[in-house]
């Protein structure tokens, strides 16, 4: 993760800046539950709020004769797939179906789970690159485990649309990268018309906590009291969740002592609850595994030496993010049950990204643990798919046997592992949110464009059709003129 900025540039290149990104660095819920227990690791009083990801106009419908990739090993050169109130009903050959339901034929084209990506910036680094909306980094102390993604989360960002048309159904925005413990991430849905943070979130997805390792925290704080060095980097994670500890213990102790008061004599008084600190809160529900730990780490040893400080105080890491030396550790990541969100062949702009090869996520792959290709970019974010066909055939052309519905995982069905949604989204399988792509053709070809994209089983993008087209508000002036004929 960068640090680096895009130039100013006057205000009427502002429609040409929509695509720019501003570069920084359990099982859930089930989702029809949209209650404040949805979202048990935020306690806050606007989480009593109900949350849905679901548009209002999501219907029945068979998506019919198309190639089938179902991320899930499974995959058909034509079939079927029957959506129900938003759910996918079944996927196969010929399915039958009442003869009200609507038929989309797309013979010709690809069928996809929607592309979930784990590392966005979107919406707290929002284009246009203004210092006005740099709210990614609250870089003033090295650990702000109370920040929250979601309270700098600008809804109407225009890379979110842009996003949307390439097939990406699913995002989860993080804090940037310039501190040790940067806050807590959220995911969120790419539906249209979201006005808050609140009704974008994936109903029942867990937060996630950033967290970044080398470069960047010694490097913005190096001058300003430490940490200096990789060692006062791991100094201040110990240091932090020993807090976590001290503090979740204290909380225990007042819960066990609140509970023995309950049943003596009502004339005692009940004891005091200890004062609460919202970043130990964070922490703490991290070492209870209800929020989950998403890791900027390049380097092989500091991925190593992570493990080891979530082993110390007994919490699970996730995913590494970026993780350009991966492959020196597939073993270790597939049996410590940790994911790889990497790049398919971006390195070496910092001595920390300078050991990446192209094979990465294919020898992740390979090794049995979970491979993932993210974005960490408004740009890239348009074209994840071609990364993934970019890291497969990398990985064939060393040798290894990466299949497509493989290299589709890594863009699909392993993120929304990665953010605790798979029993959700991710795969095309009964059961789940009809979270939709219809491809062109291949999702492997540069030639190909998303022509569809389906959310909960509404119709958010139509390539053929400018009313599934939306647009931020930077881009309603320009798109009238578009219609109008009226060159810009």
């Amino acid at each position: 993760m960068r640090l680096s900025r895009l130039p100013h540039l006057a205000a009427g290149a502002v429609l040409s800046l929509v695509t720019a990104c501003s570069r920084q660095p359990g099982p859930s819920t089930p989702p029809q539950v949209a209650t404040a227990a949805a979202d048990a690791a935020d306690s806050s009083p606007a989480d009593a709020a109900s949350t849905t990801a679901t548009p209002a106009s999501a219907a029945s419908f068979v998506l019919r004769g198309g190639r089938v990739l179902t991320a899930t090993g499974i995959s058909y050169d034509a079939a079927d797939v029957y959506v129900e109130h938003g759910r996918i009903a079944a996927v196969g050959p010929a399915i039958e179906t009442p003869t009200d339901v609507p038929i989309v034929d797309v013979r010709g084209m690809t069928v996809t789970p929607g592309i979930v990506d784990t590392h966005s910036h979107m919406g707290v680094y929002a284009a246009p690159r203004l210092d006005a909306h740099s709210d990614g980094n609250e870089a003033t102390r090295p650990v702000t485990a109370d920040a929250r993604a979601r309270d700098g989360y600008w809804p109407q960002d225009p890379q979110l649309e842009r996003a949307r048309a390439a097939g990406v159904t699913t995002i989860q925005v993080l804090p940037g990268s310039a501190n040790l413990i940067g806050g807590r991430s959220f995911t969120a849905k790419l539906v249209p018309g979201a006005r808050s943070a609140t009704e974008a979130k994936f109903p029942g997805a867990p937060d996630g906590l950033k967290m970044a390792c080398g470069e960047n925290p010694k490097r913005v704080y190096g001058d300003k009291g430490g940490p200096q060095t990789r060692m006062g980097n791991v100094a201040g994670y110990r240091r932090a969740f020993q807090q976590a500890v001290e503090y979740r213990r204290r909380w225990n102790d007042y819960e066990r002592r609140r509970a023995t008061w309950s049943a003596k004599n009502e004339d005692d008084s009940p004891p005091e609850p200890p004062s609460r600190d919202l970043g130990l809160e964070t922490l703490a529900k991290v070492l209870d595994g209800e929020i989950l730990v998403h890791n900027h780490c390049y380097r092989a040893d500091e991925m190593v030496l992570m493990l080891e400080v979530a082993e110390e105080f007994g919490f699970k890491i996730r995913s590494f993010h970026h993780a350009v030396e991966a492959y020196k550790i597939a073993d270790r990541l597939a049996a410590a049950g940790t994911s790889a969100s990497m790049w398919s062949d971006w390195w070496g702009f910092k001595a920390e990204a300078y050991d990446g090869i192209r094979e990465n996520a294919a020898m992740v792959s390979a090794a049995g643990a979970r491979a993932i290709i993210h974005s960490d970019s408004g740009i890239t974010i348009q074209r994840l798919n071609q990364d993934a066909a970019k890291a497969m055939h990398a990985g064939r052309r060393a040798g290894l046997e990466i299949s497509e519905d493989e290299a589709l995982r890594w863009i699909t069905a392993n993120p929304a592992w990665a953010l605790g949604i798979e029993q959700h989204t991710g795969s095309l399988e009964p059961g789940k949110m009809a979270d939709i792509v219809v491809w062109s053709g291949s999702p492997f070809s540069v030639y190909t464009h998303a022509e569809k994209v389906y959310i909960d089983g509404s119709l958010v993008y139509d390539r053929q059709d400018p009313a599934h087209q939306p647009r931020s508000d930077f881009e309603l002036g320009h798109r009238q003129h578009d219609l109008d004929g009226v060159t810009p």
